[in-house]
């Protein structure tokens, strides 16, 4: 028996391209066959009708989606349906705390665990050269995340780096976290905590059935080593007891599952104004398991109008060649360029320069021609 700890992709690879059977199509196909009514004889036989007895499975898989599909009593007798099921080989990816813990009391296990890729030091290069390429402005903050990168460019590093991006809305928090993801690889694992205000977050956060999603499985199933955890500060504080191990030790445990992060990286948003703010808000055993506190500063004028201009070339480049024909980029910036003395949040600007384009485009394809000023008026 072989336990794998990490993301699907991995988990394929390391089967290769030999047969295997599906554990929750076995178990479904003997539920059937145990539903079934059966009437004997005296020289009745538990072989199949052609005289054989039942195979013996080869190789059986259950991927960490797979655990759902059981029921509870399913999970608290696993090591006895394995029995029964008598498989040659049998390969688990992500089970449940408890099914690692049976199996580990009844049977030989190997453990297998993805070895997420270490933060190269060329890394740090080409996040400072192409910085500038991605976000507008905000050089300070840039270089305080160089300098919380290098502890994961080691091997000294054993557990996750933890920083808190905060600062006003819309001035680059999330898209710095998305360049360092891009930059490592890997698809983001990204939770916005102003969803957690419920029971039914609280059993995704803590751990409810086996069969419900949680936190603790999303960070099993995961393929990046960045994780980043948005609006950090719109979270009911009730729930920031579930952060003190993950962020001291790298250990996340639920009712369900335990998760080893080790030398990840763990990117929380907010828009406190203040570290000050920070430390109140969430108190001194959270507040001081940050490892560092990063500001993003409000976005100067000058800032605003590269952030336009880079938002209509950017639109223009994704336009269809017939679009293009139709569009003056310039004119567009010309008209959008007042707007940095309104506008602060580049996530609202890109949303109104996405409103300028489509109606200008619709003003052409209509072959009506006011000038664009007098046709946004009313969005203006």
């Amino acid at each position: 028996m072989t336990i794998f700890y990490g993301p699907l992709s991995w988990f394929d690879k390391q089967l290769g391209n030999r047969r295997y059977e599906s554990f929750p199509e076995i178990v479904h196909a003997r539920d059937e066959a145990d539903r079934q009514i059966k009437v004997s004889g005296p020289n009745h036989s538990d072989a199949e009708p052609n005289g054989r007895q039942p195979e013996r499975p080869k190789r059986v898989v259950a991927e960490s989606s797979d655990y759902a599909s059981l029921r509870e009593h399913a999970i608290t007798n696993f090591s006895g349906l394995i029995r029964s099921i008598n498989p040659k080989h049998l390969y688990l990816h992500n089970p449940p705390t408890d099914v690692h813990a049976q199996l580990k009391r009844t049977h030989p296990t190997k453990v297998k665990r993805y070895e997420y890729p270490a933060v190269p030091r060329e890394m740090l290069i080409h996040f400072r050269d192409g910085f500038a390429d991605n976000l507008v402005g905000q050089t300070a903050a840039r270089d305080r995340v160089l300098a919380a990168l290098y502890p994961l460019t080691t091997q000294r590093r054993t557990k996750p780096v933890v920083l808190m991006f905060y600062g006003p809305s819309g001035v680059g928090k999330t898209e710095t976290a998305q360049f360092v993801n891009r930059l490592l690889n890997g698809t983001l694992l990204r939770k916005q905590l102003s969803m957690f205000h419920n029971d039914k977050f609280a059993s995704y956060l803590f751990g409810g059935a086996h069969s419900e999603s949680s936190f603790a499985k999303d960070l099993l199933d995961r393929e990046s080593g960045v994780i980043l955890i948005d609006e950090f500060d719109k979270a009911n504080a009730v729930f920031h007891s579930a952060f003190y191990e993950i962020f001291d030790s790298g250990v996340f445990e639920d009712k369900n599952y335990r998760v080893r992060l080790g030398a990840s990286l763990i990117i929380c948003t907010s828009n406190y104004g203040s570290e000050k703010e920070i430390q109140e808000a969430l108190g001194d055993a959270l507040y001081s398991r940050f490892d560092s506190l990063i500001r993003f500063n409000q976005l100067s004028r000058d800032e605003i109008l590269q952030v336009i201009d880079r938002l209509v070339d950017c639109r223009f480049a994704d336009l269809a060649p017939e679009e293009q024909k139709r569009l003056d980029p310039s004119e567009t910036k010309s008209f959008l360029h007042p707007l940095a003395d309104k506008f602060a949040n580049v996530r609202k600007l890109g949303k109104y320069a996405d409103e300028v384009i489509s109606l200008q485009l619709v003003r052409t394809l209509l072959d009506e021609q006011p000038s664009l000023e007098t046709g946004l008026k009313a969005t203006a």
